[in-house]
């Protein structure tokens, strides 16, 4: 009889040695004061894991009829699928879903389900339905204390993603004294259906709560970024879908495909009134 191996797996302390030295690097390179130099991976939805960890919300949780889904998807899933709904249409057609496909990422995560506006009708305090979302998990803890991404250093929120072109918008949530505050920004693709690269200032981001602009405004705590994820709230009735690959902070233009935002946004403030970005 032999004693049980080990399994040596990333805990708290593989953690906080990678913590560790990504401070120690900052501290080194100046980055606090000079900027940081190289992009820095925030969350990658890479692996059935990475996804699987990912908190996903709908309308569901209050009695609504929104169905909302997050699954990992390859590239040869999304090519197979493609080719087959290819085969029913024109040449040409086909073409171009080959060369959008070959574009896509090797693994990927695709937020999907519909949207509906229908009221509970066993529960008359329920006013409002339609909207579904996902964020990033709880980061795990270190010896260091509590773990957080502090983008101090960086000017600009990175994601690659492939829209259906619905009003999507990014959700930050920072350690504040409001637990329920969160900074957003609408998600302009240029090019729907294909995959791109969406660039936005970190301090383009607006606070709120339950959709609401917070007047007044304060800034983001940068240093204390919790998670960042998704949300649908249109309540346009209809299905939905958009892929993401990966989050990160960057101060390098020439690595992204700058979006130029001029859409009305979703946002209001307490008199009712639309906030312009």
């Amino acid at each position: 009889m032999r004693a049980t191996q080990f399994l040596f797996s990333k805990g708290i302390f593989g953690r906080s040695m990678d913590e560790l030295r990504r401070q120690t690097k900052i501290a080194i390179s100046f980055e606090a004061i000079k900027g940081a130099t190289t992009p820095r991976p925030l969350y990658d939805f890479n692996t059935p894991s990475a996804v699987r960890d990912c908190i996903v919300m709908s309308d569901r949780s209050i009695g609504g009829y929104s169905e909302s889904n997050f699954e990992y998807k390859t590239s040869d899933e999304a090519r197979t699928a493609s080719n087959a709904s290819a085969s029913t249409t024109s040449n040409s057609t086909a073409s171009t879903s080959a060369e959008s496909s070959a574009a896509s990422p090797s693994s990927f995560a695709r937020f999907y389900g519909s949207i509906s506006t229908r009221l509970p009708s066993d529960l008359p305090n329920i006013e409002r339905t339609g909207f579904a979302g996902f964020r990033t998990p709880d980061q795990r803890p270190t010896l260091l204390g509590s773990s957080m991404w502090n983008i101090d250093p960086f000017i600009y929120l990175a994601m690659r993603v492939k829209s259906d072109g619905r009003a999507y918008f990014i959700n930050l949530q920072t350690q504040s004294v409001e637990p329920s505050d969160l900074h957003q920004h609408r998600l302009f693709p240029k090019r729907p259906g294909q995959w791109e690269t969406i660039v936005i200032k970190w301090n383009d981001f607006v606070r709120t709560n339950h959709g609401f602009v917070v007047e007044p405004q304060t800034e983001m705590l940068r240093q204390k970024v919790l998670s960042v994820g998704i949300g649908l709230t249109d309540r346009t009735e209809g299905p939905f879908e958009l892929c993401i690959e990966k989050v990160w902070a960057t101060n390098d233009l020439a690595e992204v495909e700058a979006a130029a935002p001029s859409d009305e946004s979703e946002l209001k403030n307490r008199k009712g009134e639309r906030i312009r970005w």
